[in-house]
């Protein structure tokens, strides 16, 4: 069975959320941080260590 990326990201942050309760702020942190780094200079570096 192939799912997308995207959707078991999104299953498992639904959980987590429910599961843990972070509060909204820093699920906003992280996503906008992430989107952030994504885009940036360090992004190789990123990707490079993540492998």
């Amino acid at each position: 069975m192939d799912v997308p990326l995207w959707f078991a990201l999104l299953c498992v942050g639904v959980l987590g959320v429910k599961l843990i309760r972070p509060p909204w702020w820093l699920i906003g942190v992280l996503l906008l941080g992430g989107f952030l780094l994504a885009d940036s200079v360090l992004a190789p570096v990123i990707d490079t260590a993540l492998k």
